[in-house]
């Protein structure tokens, strides 16, 4: 684009902004200043002009929010016209004795031509114009656009759930979602719009009345007091020009309160209004019985008898017309859509695009049915919302689709394409949950628990009550679900992170730490690095809530000649307060379980000769530890209680992937991340004989074998 291309374009988004403010000027002129009377004929045309525009626009509109500024043109329009009836008001009373062309003539046309030059016929037509204005079309859109503003104010919240319910499930994307939430917003500021607009119309009409009432009394008494004319001679010719003033600024008024019922009573379409009443009026059976009717007043006595029948044959013509035409495409033969061609393949085909999945069998879609309330995707809106809170980053939807692979009552979650949990529910049952401590039992469908692996019941909703004072808890379908894909999505959360969440993180964190953001990356580690740090933390069930803390962290840990199993221990160890704080209270101490002097003397020999090896621990080895160290964890789950297996920074990464398997939700800590003064409570030392052991000291960080043995 050339210099003078941007120039013009420049100065014509100028102009196009300044159109609005003059014109308003130009309108308060109009009920300022005198204005002769070729400026008011150019004023009228204008308006009719116009409000014709206007008519057409709302008439061609295939819903109201097509024309979303009609509300705004409609105070516009109504102001011009009653600027135009102050200058015609002066105009009349100042020159009026002049004749009737003295105000101009588009006045004085209207004042002859539409009513034949008789002020009384002119009264009585104005009148009549005025009736079907204020009393019919204005206080029938006013009262539709009452309603309709109620009626989209009502349904907003619905509305706002049903676009979240969407979202959730995969059928919109956020962008959609923006659009879809931008839509229903202006179209209930749209329908409270034109619920105060058609009182702008209303007065105007009101406005009209008293305007007619003030040129005719007025003229006549200027007319008989200044101009020394007959009172007949003035009221001929001062009502003349009042009455056709009214009718000029009536005519485009009747314009505009059509457009306005035509748009708050349009029904959403894909066609413009014409075509959407055509199309319906195309029914040839709709046709028949008015030509019969027709045909029978037409030859009853004393009809015309040529009129109503030539009627009835044209509304039999259509009729045996929009027959013939649906015969016609009746028998034309549907297309056939052309059949796939092998050969070719869709994306979509292969890939679905989203990260979490929910697949239900058909026996379970009245759970995301819109029409019963989608209990289970309000569910999952507020698991996304507090798991995003939790794990510091916002988690992706959840794409909910049917799968008639599945059994009725069967679902299926997915995490990144890979399958990570699937159970059985039944949608119309309720499942008790055996707490432990039953007082009673209840009968039912045996089954258990997905997300807790405990005992469980189906019971009929009418045992609830039973199962409750039986010791039970019990819970719905939805939240059966919901729970076993909370406890699926925080277990594999670093599943879920990748370069452009990382991306955000950053972008999110530089308004508040630009120094901090500029010093780490990209000079000291780059976007995959910090993706991939980020992922080993979240593995290990470390959030990424304080994502300042962690990059300041990584400021300090990070070296040139680091890997990144070696750069995430260094981390580890400076945000240890980050992770404990999320197990136990900071006035309490830590329950922990430790490894004997000699063990850990082993394993870190193991290490050393087996240098980067993903398992260095010796099988035999490795399943008698494991066995121990559930051993004395079962009575810490049992109890329900937080704790953590420490042991030294050598031999911590390899021990977490040793008991991943085993004990899921427990940390496995190095004596480094332990930090200085904090309480601990060795509740077992595996590596002699295990048996509880209570201490509340803090455990020293520099050496591995300084702590009391277990003999």
């Amino acid at each position: 684009m050339t210099p003078a291309q941007v120039k013009a374009k420049i100065w014509m988004s100028t102009a196009k902004g300044a159109v609005l403010p003059i014109a308003t000027l130009m309108v308060v002129l109009f009920m300022m200043v005198p204005v002769p009377a070729f400026m008011l004929d150019v004023g009228f045309i204008t308006n009719i002009m116009i409000s014709l525009a206007v008519l057409m626009v709302a008439l061609n509109a295939a819903k109201p929010l097509d024309f979303s500024s009609f509300p705004t043109v409609l105070l516009f329009a109504t102001l011009l016209r009653l600027a135009l009836n102050v200058a015609s008001t002066r105009v009349v009373l100042v020159n009026g004795h002049e004749g009737t062309d003295s105000a101009g003539h588009v006045i004085e046309a209207f004042g002859h031509f539409l009513i034949g030059g008789d002020y009384v016929v002119g009264i009585f037509v104005f009148a009549i114009l005025m009736i079907i204005n204020l009393v019919v079309i204005t206080k029938g859109a006013g009262r539709v656009s009452e309603v309709s503003a109620r009626f989209t104010l009502d349904a907003l919240p619905g509305k706002q759930m049903a676009i979240d319910a969407d979202l959730n499930a995969g059928l919109l994307t956020p962008e959609e979602a923006k659009v879809r939430r931008r839509e229903v917003a202006t179209e209930a500021d749209f329908y409270g719009s034109m619920d105060g607009a058609s009182k702008f119309v209303k007065g105007d009409a009101v406005a009209g009345i008293l305007i007619l009432a003030i040129n005719i009394v007025g003229g006549i008494i200027l007319g008989v007091v200044s101009h020394k004319l007959s009172i007949g001679e003035a009221a001929q010719t001062y009502i003349i020009l009042a009455i056709g003033d009214a009718l000029v600024a009536q005519v485009p008024a009747l314009l505009l309160s059509i457009a306005a019922a035509a748009i708050v009573t349009r029904v959403g379409s894909e066609d413009d209004l014409s075509n959407q009443i055509t199309s319906q009026f195309g029914s040839g059976k709709a046709w028949i019985p008015v030509a019969a009717i027709l045909t029978f007043l037409g030859i009853l006595p004393g009809m015309p008898h040529m009129i109503i029948l030539s009627a009835a044959a044209v509304a039999g013509g259509i009729a045996w017309q929009l027959r013939k035409s649906s015969q016609r495409k009746a028998a034309e033969p549907e297309p056939v859509a052309p059949p796939p061609n092998p050969a070719l393949i869709e994306w979509n085909d292969v890939s679905d695009g989203a990260v979490l999945g929910l697949e239900i069998g058909y026996g379970l879609i009245s759970l995301v049915d819109e029409r019963k309330g989608a209990p289970l995707m309000a569910r999952i809106t507020g698991i996304r919302r507090q798991l995003s809170k939790e794990l510091g980053f916002v988690v992706p939807m959840v794409r909910v689709k049917d799968n008639l692979a599945l059994e009725p009552n069967q679902y299926r979650i997915t995490i990144a394409g890979v399958v990570v949990g699937e159970d059985e529910i039944f949608p119309d049952d309720l499942l008790a949950l055996d707490s432990g401590a039953l007082e009673g039992t209840v009968s039912g469908r045996e089954a258990k628990d997905p997300t807790f692996g405990l005992d469980a019941v189906w019971i009929s909703p009418d045992k609830r009550s039973e199962a409750v004072v039986a010791g039970y808890t019990v819970v719905d379908p939805p939240t059966v679900v919901a729970t076993h894909l909370n406890q699926l999505i925080a277990m594999n959360a670093s599943e879920m992170f990748g370069l452009d969440e990382a991306r955000k993180l950053l972008d999110n964190l530089k308004d508040a730490a630009p120094q901090l953001v500029e010093g780490l990356t990209p000079g000291l580690l780059n976007l995959t690095q910090i993706s991939a740090l980020c992922r080993a933390l979240l593995a290990e069930g470390i959030p990424l809530k304080d994502f300042r803390r962690i990059c300041e962290a990584m400021v300090d840990a990070a070296r040139p000649d680091m890997n990144l199993d070696q750069l995430v221990e260094a981390v580890r160890q400076r945000i240890g307060s980050l992770i404990i704080q999320g197990l136990v209270p900071v006035k309490m101490p830590l329950p922990v379980i430790t490894l004997d002097g000699d063990l850990e003397a082993l394993l870190a020999q193991a290490m050393r000769v087996a240098g980067d090896a993903r398992h260095p621990i010796e099988p035999a080895l490795a399943n008698r530890i494991i066995e121990a160290v559930v051993t004395a964890a079962r009575p810490l789950l049992g109890q329900a209680r937080n704790f953590a297996i420490v042991t030294s920074p050598v031999a911590r990464r390899a021990l977490a992937r040793l008991f991943k398997p085993h004990l899921p939700e427990t940390p496995v800590l190095s004596f480094l991340e332990i930090p200085d003064g904090k309480g601990v409570e060795v509740v077992a030392v595996v590596g002699g004989e295990q048996r509880p052991v209570p201490r509340h000291d803090p455990l020293p960080h520099n050496s591995v074998s300084g702590r009391e043995r277990v003999a």
